[in-house]
């Protein structure tokens, strides 16, 4: 995965602070003009990684505002939805004439492709999420009566949204590149998912689709926990066994094959992997949460058609060749 971004003003001069930090959220973000609120004397951070389409920012700094005025097009062809995430400190976000404000627990979310202002009155510390906004469209989701709205609470799918956002962004390190994507793509269907509660339109079936996103997230991270198991998850989520299977009832597999699956996949991915070839089959096997080898290699063989070390030996053979 992509090396993450730095721009800190630790090595910058007092005096020239300011300006370059102007000069780093205007390119960074498209744009942006910026506002101190008349300090010379400033201090910030920013530190940005992307997972999948998904860019993450940390952003640490004195007080300051940033602004997008009609005449500052963007220099970015994509088009993103953005979202402020306080860990400290507050936002107000002022777009379509409406103002929202975030702190410690909520977010706020608006379209860059639109006029708006983000006041920081105090030194804060934010996430700040943007999608693509072509990939946030949902069918009958009327996104402009959304925009410069509190979104986050302390309960409910906006907050497992959150939690979702601030998680990827301080396990992104910790990712390969291919989870990376998985991880952008459930945040923008996690924050779908809040946009739809938050219109109105929330149903059975999207709050299914929100526990289900619960429940792979949480697989993710606990894959190669060999004690993950169904009473594990639901004691994790704080929600019933039933619910759990439920929420998969009408996939192709139930709950267990899922993480099996998964399991496997990830093997998969370390035997065809050349960096991989001199870890024994067994380590690998244990590493992604197998503690039974006998049944490893049979579900391997039931899953690929072939052994583990066969298999292995024909993908390096395929690579070399």
């Amino acid at each position: 995965m992509a090396a993450p971004t730095l721009y800190t003003t630790d090595n910058i001069s007092v005096r020239d602070r300011a300006p370059q930090w102007r000069e780093w959220v205007h390119r960074h973000f498209g744009g942006l003009d910026s506002d101190l609120y008349g300090d010379s004397d400033f201090d910030g951070h920013m530190n940005t990684s992307r997972a999948g389409d998904v860019i993450l920012t940390r952003l640490e700094a004195d007080r300051h505002r940033v602004l997008r005025l009609p005449h500052m097009a963007r220099t970015s062809e994509v088009a993103y939805l953005k979202i402020v995430a306080p860990w400290q400190g507050s936002a107000c976000v002022e777009q379509q004439g409406r103002q929202a404000s975030a702190s410690s627990g909520s977010w706020v979310i608006y379209d860059t492709t639109g006029n708006y202002a983000v006041d920081n009155p105090e030194r804060v510390k934010h996430l700040i999420v943007m999608l693509p906004k072509d990939q946030m469209a949902e069918r009958g989701l009327q996104l402009d009566a959304l925009m410069a709205r509190q979104v986050g609470s302390d309960r409910g799918i906006s907050r497992v949204a959150l939690d979702a956002m601030r998680s990827t962004w301080q396990e992104l390190p910790n990712m390969s590149e291919d989870a990376a994507r998985g991880a952008g793509e459930l945040i923008m269907q996690l924050v779908r998912l809040s946009l739809l509660e938050l219109a109105g339109q929330a149903t059975s079936v999207t709050q299914r689709e929100a526990l289900k996103d619960r429940i792979r997230a949480h697989v993710a991270r606990n894959l190669r926990d060999p004690q993950l198991s169904i009473d594990r998850i639901a004691q994790a989520l704080n929600c019933s066994k039933r619910h759990l299977h439920n929420a998969f009832a009408e996939e192709d597999e139930t709950l267990a094959s899922y993480i099996l699956r998964q399991r496997l996949e990830a093997c998969i991915r370390d035997l065809r992997q050349g960096a991989q070839s001199s870890k024994p089959i067994t380590e690998i096997a244990l590493y992604w949460g197998f503690n039974n080898l006998s049944h490893f290699s049979r579900v391997f063989r039931e899953h690929t058609g072939s052994s583990p070390s066969a298999y292995r030996s024909t993908s390096q053979t395929l690579y070399i060749s």
